[in-house]
């Protein structure tokens, strides 16, 4: 197996995945708190302040290692975005940008956690990176290939790559520029991106699966034994030879199944 036919397996069933992990029980339980306390939520300190609430928010927008900066996502989504001088403008971070955007209280005020940006949307996004994570786990290089494909039409230039490690890092690895660039001048840095890249590629999912199937394989020859691990196509067969009596294999078993290593005990 690659780490192309892994990432394509899932990538050609997302929403089978997608269903799988929203029913694992702790995702699951996860969700179910978040749909019935997001609405009682009507101000930032409010957010985060409520730990469950708060962790689900942050880990659906990848920002599961800041959850000890609660005074600063509080700022965040105090000052929303309207403003060029507004914290969320000034990190040069998307996703924390992302953030105040779907929970803009300066904006919607107390209404804010009844917006479909602050509830539906969110609830889909924390499954989607969960499901990454659960990848990254076997193999980080599906991961990233599941979170460039996610995220690629939002790169409008070389700056939105710097601004982002995942993106980042599968541009470094598909053009194999070394990491050690990333400590050059940031301008030098978006200037040879620009050199390299046409953007509007990144619109085309077609030209997005090249590029893909290109960083991959450069992830495999640096990572020879990454892609022994992912067994994403086992469970796929799997879920495909029992679509006819799947009531009786538990999603949560196939999760299991995902899990484990081929020819793992």
């Amino acid at each position: 197996m690659s780490t192309f036919s892994d990432f394509m397996t899932i990538a050609n069933n997302l929403s089978r995945y997608q269903t799988m992990t929203a029913a694992d029980p702790t995702v699951a339980q996860a969700t179910r708190y978040f749909q019935a306390n997001i609405s009682a939520i009507t101000t930032p300190a409010q957010l985060v302040n409520n730990t469950r609430i708060f962790n689900y928010v942050m880990n659906a927008f990848g920002l599961g290692d800041m959850t000890y900066a609660k005074s600063l996502i509080q700022q965040v989504l105090e000052q929303g975005t309207t403003s060029s001088s507004a914290l969320a403008n000034k990190l040069s971070n998307p996703r924390i940008l992302a953030l105040a955007q779907a929970f803009n209280f300066s904006l919607n005020g107390a209404s804010t956690t009844q917006t479909a940006a602050a509830t539906t949307d969110v609830v889909n996004k924390y499954v989607m990176q969960t499901l990454e994570t659960n990848e990254g786990q076997q193999n980080q290089g599906v991961q990233l290939a599941l979170y460039f494909q996610q995220n690629a039409s939002k790169i409008t230039d070389g700056f939105s790559i710097l601004a982002d490690s995942n993106l980042l890092s599968v541009v470094q690895t598909t053009l194999d520029i070394s990491s050690y660039t990333s400590a050059e001048n940031i301008d030098l840095q978006a200037q040879q991106l620009d050199k390299l890249l046409s953007y509007s590629d990144f619109q085309d999912p077609r030209k997005v699966q090249d590029f893909l199937e290109r960083f991959t394989a450069q992830y495999d020859l640096n990572n020879p034994n990454a892609s022994s691990s992912s067994p994403g196509s086992l469970v796929t067969t799997l879920f495909d030879s029992t679509s006819s009596s799947s009531s009786s294999i538990s999603v949560s078993l196939l999760l299991s199944m995902q899990n484990l290593k081929l020819g793992g005990a």
